[in-house]
């Protein structure tokens, strides 16, 4: 089979595309036949050396979708040509960005036949990260204010939609040409968050600050967090690539006896459970992962680059 891998830490240049040999399930594994998997900005850390992958040559990819192959002894909760996607890969064990792909059955949902590979296959992810935020963490309610950063990024624009759908009111932030798009997504009020009065304009959008707020730049908003945020607020972080990040004005975040939940997508008990809530959503049409480019095996290192250089609505896919 074909595999897209890198042998040694660099630029994108480094990824090729290797002939090798069809992976065997395991013991609880089921092999899967690729037909979409997503690219991350995470895809390029473990690349270029940033954080370090379980060997080397590795497969990179986090996210994938496609068609049950083959079972591994004991799975019974699948059947040969079942639809299914996932995600969870990339890190302990090679990506999915291969024609074909062993996954633990904890890391899979069957894909509703009315959902599209490749949205799924950019689905994982910023799908599973924004549920586990918004739902898991935050404990969102219906008509509770929601704070999302960075609304057009992958888990932006997820969580826009699933604290849509619960009923909360939705404020995000976003470059102007993505605003519409945004609102269209279901949130209330999108902001430009370059402008120079972000903090009154998030406060005055939520009625005096936000009940949960959803963050992915630690280094630059966490105090902005703390001083925009309603009294009582949750305020989930994940996904800070610096060591450092802290608050400036501790007795203000403590006078409003703030939560705060730090995450990982990686620490979720079982990733199945929330895909399969994520495929009901993408079902129902309640959930749209907005799919910006799809690129072929011989493409791969484009879509690492833009994934890390260009500012782009939704994610990027790699399709067989």
């Amino acid at each position: 089979m074909r595999a897209i891998r890198y042998h040694e830490h660099g630029d994108p240049d480094v990824l090729r595309v290797d002939e090798v040999a069809k992976p065997v399930p395991n013991e609880g594994e089921i092999r899967i036949e690729l037909k979409a998997a997503g690219v991350n900005p995470v895809d390029t850390y473990f690349r270029d050396g940033s954080y370090q992958p379980f060997t080397l040559p590795m497969v990179p990819g986090v996210d994938f979708a496609g068609v049950v192959d083959e079972l591994g002894a004991g799975v019974t909760e699948f059947d040969v040509g079942d639809r299914v996607f996932g995600t969870g890969l990339g890190n302990d064990r090679y990506g999915s960005a291969a024609e074909y792909v062993t996954v633990p059955t904890d890391r899979v949902a069957n894909l509703s036949d009315g959902v599209s590979f490749v949205e799924a296959g950019a689905a994982g992810v910023a799908t599973v990260t924004a549920w586990r935020a918004v739902v898991d963490h935050a404990e969102l309610e219906p008509a509770e204010y929601c704070l999302v950063h960075g609304g057009s990024g992958g888990v932006g624009h997820a969580a826009v939609q699933i604290a849509a759908a619960s009923g909360a009111r939705v404020v995000t932030t976003a470059s102007e040409q993505y605003h519409d798009a945004l609102v269209d997504l279901g949130a209330r009020t999108v902001l430009d968050y370059g402008r120079d009065d972000l903090d009154s304009a998030v406060v005055e959008a939520t009625d005096g600050g936000p009940n949960v707020v959803v963050d992915h730049m630690l280094e630059r908003y966490l105090q902005f967090d703390c001083d925009v945020a309603a009294p009582y607020a949750r305020i989930v972080l994940f996904r800070n690539r610096h060591l450092e990040a802290g608050f400036t004005n501790v007795p203000a975040a403590g006078g409003k006896e703030l939560q705060f939940h730090l995450m990982s997508m990686y620490n979720a008990p079982q990733l199945a459970d929330p895909l399969e809530r994520v495929d009901r959503l993408l079902a129902d049409g309640l959930l749209e992962v907005e799919v910006a480019g799809e690129y072929g095996f011989d493409e791969v290192a484009e879509a690492h680059r833009r994934v890390r250089e260009e500012s782009f609505l939704g994610k990027l896919v790699i399709v067989p």
